[in-house]
């Protein structure tokens, strides 16, 4: 396949489509226009999806002057990213030194030429993002700091003479000794990461897990309800039955509430005490009867 077309410092890689119109009498005559071409990288490959994580410490001073050890533990989620996305950053730091550090990160650019068996490198930064102060004996943790990759080339990774490589670097600025740095591979592809079906899935098996009490408690085959007939007699059961309705017009219907239409409750609350004895007030005759204990 082609190469990505890319315009670097040293070096370049360009297409032309040329059209040429041959004449036996006069000189041939020929235009041509420059073609852009993608070759595309998929970043939902495994092994792009793989998560990156290093670590290093520094001891801060020089000889026998130290002034305590700076450690730093970086990790990315994944190798692969396109333009536009946002990294997630996650890093801890501890600074034990007796100075105050800042913690920083940045995407850079490596472009390699090769010709002539000749090697030419530079190194450009195309994104970074800045921490707060860390002072003596405290500790900062980025719980996904982001950091947007803004548009730029995709990897160039295939060709001979031109090779386009991504890091993202983690490091630590202290004052009056060398930075602590951490550097993580990237590739910046043009297809990107749709979704992540290991992380759906051990979603959804851990709801399952959750959920599981709820089958204990439920009984298998639940029983009914008793029927209302069953416990009023029939001719409780049709006095209390509403009488039937006439179908309302459908024109009727749309200009009056829906709610107004629903029917009522079909079978009534069982009837009081009183309506069903005749002589309510022989239970009054009824004497109460006490115990002694």
């Amino acid at each position: 396949p082609l190469v990505t077309s890319f315009t670097g410092k040293y070096g370049s890689i360009q297409y032309y489509v040329k059209a040429v119109l041959e004449r036996p009498a006069a000189p041939d005559q020929s235009v041509q226009t420059e073609l852009q071409v993608i070759s595309h990288i998929d970043v939902s490959s495994p092994a792009l999806l793989t998560p990156v994580l290093r670590s290093q410490e520094k001891m801060v001073g020089c000889w026998f002057f130290t002034s305590g050890p700076v450690s730093l533990s970086a990790k990315i989620e994944r190798k692969g990213y396109c333009n536009g996305e946002a990294i997630p950053i996650y890093a801890e730091i501890e600074n034990c030194s007796s100075r105050l550090i800042v913690p920083k990160a940045a995407i850079f650019q490596t472009q390699t030429y090769l010709a002539s068996g000749k090697t030419k490198t530079f190194r450009q930064m195309v994104a970074n993002v800045r921490g707060n102060h860390i002072a003596s004996g405290s500790t900062d943790t980025w719980n996904g700091k982001t950091l947007k990759i803004p548009p730029v080339s995709p990897s160039i990774l295939d060709c001979c003479i031109i090779r386009v490589e991504y890091s993202l670097a983690v490091y630590i600025h202290i004052p009056g000794a060398k930075k602590l740095m951490i550097e993580m591979p990237l590739v910046i592809g043009t297809i990107p990461c749709i979704g992540f079906s290991s992380r759906n899935s051990s979603i959804t098996s851990q709801f399952s897990m959750d959920m599981s009490w709820l089958a204990l408690t439920m009984p298998e085959h639940p029983e009914a309800p008793p029927n209302y007939a069953d416990v009023v007699s029939e001719e409780e059961f049709s006095r209390h039955v509403p009488a039937y309705s006439p179908p309302i017009d459908c024109e009727e219907q749309l200009c009056c509430p829906v709610f107004a239409y629903i029917q009522e409750f079909r079978f009534q609350p069982p009837p009081l005490y009183s309506e069903i004895d005749p002589h309510p007030t022989d239970v009054e005759e009824i004497q109460p009867v006490s115990f002694m204990l």
